[in-house]
């Protein structure tokens, strides 16, 4: 299919020729020169889905690769991270999924599924969690329990309602304004890149988190989502490294928020459709979803500190704060955000201060999670006060790592 549309978008234009018309000739050249792209790209299809095969031996994945070459790599359950259910326009007209496993390691450490049954999709799911959770794997999937679906229009009002939307809509309908009446076709220069942004801020992410619903169950929080390309994730608390709440000013009049995370397994691209644990929610729902990501706190009763007094024109929502199970800060005087990181999933705790930090006497304490959209910093301290959060931080750390805070919690 990737083959076929590069084709058509590229190819296309040259063999129809500029014309508006399109003769008989120049169609018969057209349909001449394209049966051998969609009869390649069939082939593509067709050899790719003959040529895998999996199956699972004992505790591990087998997956076998190739024909004439056959390549077979075999994973062994305890590295799953995730276990998703994609389903594409074209694969969703046939009845047809992909299970996605998401492994350790990065940026190749995914491993797709494709062409299989809606019902059988389900079933590997279940089984692939059942037996990566060390329980048999005729074990039927874990009941939910829903905790919060996105309506169709609090999704498009919460795209539309940000200050940079508005700001990009005023200036592409100024440009168009200003082109129109005196007839200057070089605004487009400025207005198409304002209308290729509000295409990414505000219809993709309606597309990719329309029908947006999460549950819970004993496996983990599950995910579904998507309007032309259906999603459906599970994840498992102990993969989550940090969460963000975000709230831009707009929002904070209707106690909206929008929950971020990092997950381990999930990189590059992966990253970006796996970065969202809901769109917009209300507040105390995001404030639940924490507390079911790192169970035992309560980050509305969390008392959090103000930053130094000397950093009052800097950032005056600055403030940080921690008990025995996460460590909070939160910053952002026109988007507030909200970050929380569990002391067992800490990498590291770091104190930086950058020239004008150093003049005032300031640092900033960073508690390091895995790479992704969530990095956690306490801003604009005083240094003696950075310095014992980096100590204290830096224990906390150690015992709950000591405890086993950082298991993995699958299936129980």
């Amino acid at each position: 299919m990737t083959v076929l549309v590069i084709y058509l978008a590229m190819a296309g234009p040259v063999l129809l020729g500029p014309s508006s018309g399109v003769t008989a000739a120049e169609m018969g050249v057209f349909m001449l020169v394209s049966v051998p792209f969609v009869v390649l790209a069939m082939l593509v299809g067709f050899w790719g889905w003959w040529s895998l095969r999996f199956w699972i031996g004992g505790d591990d994945l087998v997956v076998e690769t190739g024909i004439l070459r056959k390549r077979k790599r075999r994973i062994s359950l305890s590295r799953v991270q995730a276990v998703d259910v994609v389903r594409p326009l074209v694969t969703r007209a046939l009845n047809l999924a992909e299970v996605r496993v998401e492994l350790a390691g990065g940026d190749r450490g995914e491993i797709a599924l494709r062409f299989l049954g809606r019902a059988a999709a389900q079933r590997l799911r279940a089984e692939l969690l059942a037996r990566a959770a060390g329980l048999p794997g005729h074990t039927p999937e874990a009941p939910e329990r829903l905790i919060w679906r996105v309506r169709f229009s609090t999704l498009l009002a919460s795209l539309v309602l940000k200050v940079p939307v508005f700001g990009t809509f005023a200036l592409f309908v100024a440009l168009l304004l200003v082109g129109f009446a005196y007839a200057e076709f070089g605004v487009l220069g400025g207005a198409v890149p304002a209308l290729l942004g509000l295409l990414r801020g505000v219809v993709a992410p309606l597309v990719i988190n329309a029908n947006f619903t999460v549950a819970m169950s004993p496996d983990g929080l599950r995910l579904r989502h998507g309007l032309l390309e259906t999603r459906m994730q599970t994840v498992p608390p102990g993969r989550v490294q940090a969460i963000r709440i975000v709230e831009p000013s707009i929002w904070r009049s209707s106690g909206w928020a929008r929950v971020d995370v990092t997950v381990a397994g999930y990189s590059g691209e992966r990253e970006v459709f796996s970065s969202v644990l809901v769109p917009v929610a209300p507040r105390e729902v995001a404030y639940d979803l924490v507390s079911l990501a790192f169970p035992g706190t309560d980050i509305s009763a969390l008392r959090l500190l103000p930053a130094s007094g000397r950093s009052w024109s800097l950032d005056r929502e600055a403030a940080a704060g921690a008990d025995d199970v996460v460590f909070v800060s939160r910053r952002g005087l026109f988007c507030r955000s909200t970050d929380v990181i569990a002391h067992a999933r800490a990498q590291s705790v770091r104190l930086s201060a950058g020239p004008l930090q150093r003049l005032l006497g300031l640092g900033t304490v960073h508690v390091d999670a895995p790479a992704g959209p969530v990095q956690v910093a306490a801003v604009n301290r005083d240094l003696e006060e950075a310095r014992l959060i980096v100590e204290s931080t830096a224990e906390r750390a150690r015992v709950a790592r000591a405890r086993g805070g950082d298991r993995p919690q699958w299936a129980r």
